[in-house]
């Protein structure tokens, strides 16, 4: 079983970049530089965003992962930052691996200042089950529009 220590700040691991954001573009066709540049940001940045999290197995395979943003895709900039990529590799699914990596990142948000956090999906009941409400809906970029939930951080 798997815990919030086992949860890894992409930050603090500087090997991993490469790995981590081929790993992101390949689950969602987001360019590795917008990743790359994303985390080079991360390293700098003094108010917790952007940032990037990943939980590795016994082998060192990236099994899960997301990230924390100002804006994923959407015209509401107002409601920042925003929880985005997350993802659980198919058979490590069910385990508690995207809660506890979504429990994580508000803890470190919270550490932060930051008391609110959002997110956007297409899925309906996940988010609820981990103690997101829905917010909105919102317009992404491409004109879509798509279910935005919010978190109390702390």
């Amino acid at each position: 079983m798997f815990c919030e220590a086992d949860i890894i700040n992409l930050n603090d691991h500087p090997e991993l970049t490469e790995r981590y954001a081929q790993w992101q573009h390949g689950k969602w066709g987001v360019s590795v530089k917008a990743y790359l540049d994303s985390m080079a940001e991360a390293k700098i940045s003094q108010s917790g965003v952007p940032a990037w999290y990943a939980i590795l197995d016994r082998d060192g395979k990236i099994i899960a992962g997301l990230g924390v943003i100002e804006n994923d895709f959407h015209k509401r900039p107002d409601l920042a930052p925003n929880v985005c990529a997350v993802y659980v590799e198919e058979g490590w699914r069910k385990q508690g691996l995207a809660r506890l990596l979504l429990n994580h990142v508000c803890g470190e948000l919270a550490k932060k200042g930051i008391h609110d956090a959002y997110l956007i999906t297409t899925h309906e009941n996940f988010y609820e089950r981990c103690g997101w409400s829905f917010h909105t809906m919102v317009e992404e970029d491409s004109g879509k529009q798509v279910r935005m939930y919010h978190k109390h951080t702390s």
